[in-house]
């Protein structure tokens, strides 16, 4: 009979089982924790030690222009990697050095990234060409410098599109424009390569691997056209350097289908090279002002007017306006921007003058709700979604707060904001048969096999105005390019309709502003059967007389002129009389006015003060033909410069006598300058001003006037001295050197 263990070995029995238990615990918990908390974890180490991850890039897709010229594409290039635990300490500083001096980067983040032993592998550069790799294998630096390729992005056609198309980053997703509102479409899906490898970062050659296929990005077709946006560039260009603008902005559409054929901001920048060391320059030059830059349309919104005011019946092509000058709402006068009136009109007449007062009489005849419904149904006041980025939607006062004097405003082009491709997509409408037609830009999105992912094809948003009215409004805008302000917009053998305007922008304090301008035109050809329209917009332009009709207008019809040619469009007016312009520079403007007289040209804003100067810039240049009658811009030696180089516009003091405070308040600020009096004796009529009517003065000048009740409160019997406090006109204005002559008036430097 076996003996029975006694109490003390049981008890240590019971111990040794509990600490076997308790171990074994631990070892379940140690696993529990290994294989389930933190399995994941050590089984990614594991694979990072054991495999090599290598990402296969998809290829991003292409974007090209609607006759399948590549814009953007991508191609091969390099990583240069670095594997610092294979570098012997010996050779860190001389890989370093030669690296540094290849790649282009800075010794110490070089060496920096070499000495990191506890990494594999670090990138040092992205996106290295084949010539660079070649000249580091040349270099022989063993094992520690390798090599996997990269994309990197290319734009064959330089600065062509740049704001559209915008450009990518290093790692390849879209920054700006399409490459980034569309990077969904064209970035694709990144594939990846493991492949089993030794401690030293070898591949096995037992070893498995597993292959993921990347998937390539889509193909972009857009509508736009590559020769033509190299045509409207070049005169963009020009037309910013003979302005001294701050920007040029240009739009080109087919206003037939709401295709739009060229888009461009000057300055611009090559999209191989943006100037990322200037973030702001470059964020600045990037914004598509088409659709982001929101402004008062000026006088080329009188279009909208026109055209709502024929299709509602308003106004008919035999009524006639009568214009003095200005229209008054209540204790406000709005002025036109001939502030002597144009007279009695015909309607033809009225759109051919830009008349304010006469557009101002169209939307009284209309009323708030007719024109507000004709500007909504335009497209104005909501995104026109043409598929460019970054479109803003304009501003609008509601009906409901409009008054009489802000419908006026409105009628030519204030109190209203609207983007460039609101304002031409409207246009279109207008002369197109009266549809408003979607604008687009993205023609379509394919797959690398050619199946369709995404297309859009010209689409009718509804009827505006009948094709009677439309036809009307063609025919009106003829008429401003053949005997209006548009002449500089002709096409020798074709018909152009068009619509000059400048408008005023708001200073730094938001005060409306005489001297920050923007002027713009729009043109169409041909006339009646419209193919081609076009708008450029030209930003604060630094010259002395600000129109759109001198500033817009000729780069428009240089545009036009080219394109007729690139399109086939055939002639439709080769009864228009064209002739060369003659060469005047140089000449003194007398002579140069006869002369262009004699070749039948006119010459806008002239003064009889200028008589003498001599001619140092014409516009159209010599050699140019163009339509007889049309009128040719002269710059010439009394043109002012300021401090920066920009030129300055004197304007001609007007005579205030007999004008009460008010009016000549009015009178005065509508020019830029302003009024001062003695504030207790200010009744009745003005009959003493410190600056002579007819004088050159710069604007912001200060009026000093005595009023008749002067004499009366103050039983004075001669005027009071002011002259020596009071500003006098500047000798180096223009007209200071030769009294006035009674019976001449000079043209005043006006806005339309």
């Amino acid at each position: 009979m076996a003996a029975t263990p006694s109490p003390k070995i049981k008890q240590k029995l019971i111990i040794l089982l509990i600490i076997m238990a308790l171990i074994f615990l631990a070892l379940v918990l140690r696993l529990f924790q290994v294989e389930i908390l933190k399995g994941d974890e050590y089984a990614a180490r594991a694979a990072r030690q054991q495999t090599r991850n290598t990402a296969l890039n998809a290829q991003r897709g292409r974007i090209m222009d609607r006759n399948g010229i590549v814009l953007a594409q991508s191609g091969t290039s390099y990583r240069v990697l670095v594997n610092p635990q294979v570098i012997a300490e010996s050779e860190r500083v001389r890989i370093s050095i030669e690296v540094s001096d290849v790649l282009g980067l800075d010794y110490d983040y070089v060496y920096e990234r070499v000495c990191r032993v506890e990494k594999q592998q670090i990138v040092l550069k992205r996106q290295v060409e084949s010539g660079v790799v070649d000249q580091l294998t040349a270099l022989q630096l063993g094992r520690g410098i390798s090599f996997s390729a990269d994309m990197k992005r290319y734009y064959p056609m330089g600065n062509l599109f740049s704001q559209l198309i915008g450009f990518t980053g290093t790692d390849g997703e879209g920054q700006t424009g399409i490459e980034a509102s569309y990077d969904e479409y064209l970035a694709g899906k990144n594939g990846r390569l493991v492949t089993e490898v030794d401690r030293n970062n070898h591949a096995l050659s037992y070893g498995e691997e597993e292959y993921i296929a990347p998937i390539d990005g889509y193909d972009m077709t857009l509508t736009t056209d590559s020769v033509a946006e190299s045509y409207v560039e070049t005169a963009v260009a020009e037309c910013y350097s003979v302005n001294k603008a701050k920007q040029v902005t240009a739009l080109l559409m087919n206003p037939k289908t709401g295709e739009i054929l060229s888009s461009t901001t000057y300055p611009t920048f090559d999209l191989n090279a943006p100037p990322r060391s200037d973030v702001a320059s470059l964020l600045e030059m990037s914004r598509n002002r088409s659709v982001s830059e929101t402004y008062e349309p000026g006088s080329i919104f009188k279009i909208i007017t026109l055209a709502a005011a024929l299709d509602s019946g308003a106004v008919t092509m035999e009524d006639t306006f009568n214009c003095k000058g200005y229209e008054q709402y209540g204790f406000e006068k709005i002025r036109c921007w001939k502030t002597k009136g144009h007279g009695t009109q015909t309607l033809a007449e009225a759109v051919q003058n830009s008349c304010n007062c006469a557009f101002m009489q169209m939307a009284q005849k209309m009323g708030v709700n007719t024109l507000y419904d004709y500007i909504y149904a335009f497209g104005f006041g909501a995104s026109t979604e043409c598929g460019i980025p970054g479109e803003d939607e304009g501003s609008i006062i509601h009906r409901k707060y409009i008054r009489d004097a802000d419908l006026a405003r409105v009628s030519f082009g204030q109190s209203i904001t609207v983007t460039p491709v609101q304002m031409l997509n409207a246009a279109c409408a207008a002369i197109n048969g009266g549809v408003l037609m979607q604008p687009y830009v993205v023609s379509s999105i394919t797959a690398t096999d050619g199946t369709d992912i995404k297309g859009n094809e010209p689409t009718e948003l509804r009827r505006v105005i009948s094709e009677d009215a439309s036809a009307k409004v063609r025919q009106l805008l003829q008429g401003v390019v053949e005997k209006g302000s548009g002449t500089a917009a002709q096409v020798q053998n074709y018909t152009v309709g068009g619509k000059t305007g400048t408008a005023q922008k708001y200073d730094e304090n938001g005060k409306v502003s005489s001297t920050l301008l923007i002027a713009s035109f729009i043109g169409f050809l041909p006339a009646n059967n419209p193919q081609l329209a076009c708008l450029i917009m030209v930003d604060e332009p630094q010259v002395p007389v600000v129109y759109g009709s001198t500033v817009a207008a000729p780069w428009v019809g240089d545009i036009l002129s080219d394109l007729v040619q690139y399109y086939s469009i055939m002639p439709d007016n080769s009864g228009v009389d064209y002739k060369e312009v003659p060469n005047v520079v140089g000449m003194t403007m007398t002579d140069a006015i006869a002369c262009l007289g004699d070749a039948g040209f006119r010459v806008s804003n002239t003064l009889e003060s200028e008589a003498g100067a001599v001619v140092v810039t014409q516009i159209p240049a010599a050699g140019t033909n163009a339509a007889r009658h049309s009128e040719v811009l002269l710059y010439n030696t009394m043109t002012t410069f300021n401090s920066e180089g920009e030129y300055v516009e004197y304007v001609e003091v007007p005579d205030l006598t007999k004008k009460r405070r008010q009016e000549a308040y009015d009178l005065l600020a509508a020019l830029g300058l302003k009024l001062n009096y003695d504030k207790t004796f200010c009744t009745g009529l003005i009959i003493g001003q410190s600056i002579e009517a007819g004088s050159y003065v710069l604007p912001g000048t200060e009026i000093f006037v005595t009023f008749n009740g002067y004499y009366a409160q103050s039983g004075a019997t001669e005027p009071p001295d002011y002259r020596g406090d009071e500003p006098t006109p500047d000798p180096n204005a223009p007209g200071q050197d030769q009294p006035a002559d009674p019976n001449v008036t000079p043209t005043p430097p006006v806005i339309e």
